[in-house]
């Protein structure tokens, strides 16, 4: 088996999303590109609790399967397709992470107003129409809707996170959630304003150094 190692870091992954509640039981799924533009993706329907490095399908650029027992995550079409049409991501998350959703229902676009959301994703975040599950205008729409972002709110549905590692995804998936939170909490009692966009670039930084927390000597 190639790239156990890999495998189970994104079985983590899996796990840190269900330990912050971005996920329940077998529901989103984790990808990650390999450099030789293969892709190892969670199967289907499978809890995470009981998951192994080999249940996690290996698959060529075309979504074959080169390697795994099992069918991959059933919005293979639409990570595929983000992985065909955006080369500089090499991870997506897909969650259905409560917060970010509920801010999908009141609005069409999350603002940059918390450093954390602006440290991890970039700025604001993009709120894609509906489409439904498992096909592939997830993924037509996530690569319209990015727009520099490292995430899009699927409208009624969930998030999809990108990266160019799986560290970097996972950090977007969680600190969306965690702006989404206080995001929603000031929109039930008031106005939340936009921070300006000197402000935001300001914020903004290096993601790589950013993750490490400056701890480069």
């Amino acid at each position: 088996m190639l790239y156990k190692e890999l495998r189970q870091e994104m079985i983590d992954a899996a796990l840190k999303l269900k330990e912050y509640q971005l996920i329940s039981l077998c529901g989103g799924n984790v990808s990650v590109r390999l450099p030789d533009k293969t892709i190892l993706m969670t199967p289907s329907g499978m809890e995470y609790d009981d998951m192994e490095p080999e249940d996690i399908c290996h698959l060529s650029s075309d979504g074959s399967l080169l390697e795994g027992k099992w069918r991959p995550s059933s919005d293979k079409d639409a990570i595929l397709y983000v992985f065909d049409n955006m080369p500089e991501v090499n991870a997506v998350i897909h969650t259905h992470q409560p917060y970010a959703t509920a801010v999908g229902l009141v609005t069409d676009y999350f603002p940059p107003c918390i450093v954390t959301q602006i440290d991890a994703l970039k700025g604001g975040v993009h709120v894609a129409p509906f489409t439904v599950s498992s096909d592939k205008g997830m993924g037509v729409l996530t690569v319209e809707y990015a727009r520099g972002s490292l995430a899009v709110i699927l409208k009624n549905h969930g998030v999809m996170a990108l990266g160019p590692s799986l560290k970097i995804c996972l950090y977007s998936a969680v600190y969306l959630e965690e702006a989404a939170k206080t995001y929603m909490a000031a929109r039930a009692v008031g106005q939340v304003d936009e921070l300006p966009k000197e402000m935001v670039k300001k914020e903004a930084r290096d993601l790589a150094t950013w993750v490490r927390y400056h701890q480069e000597k």
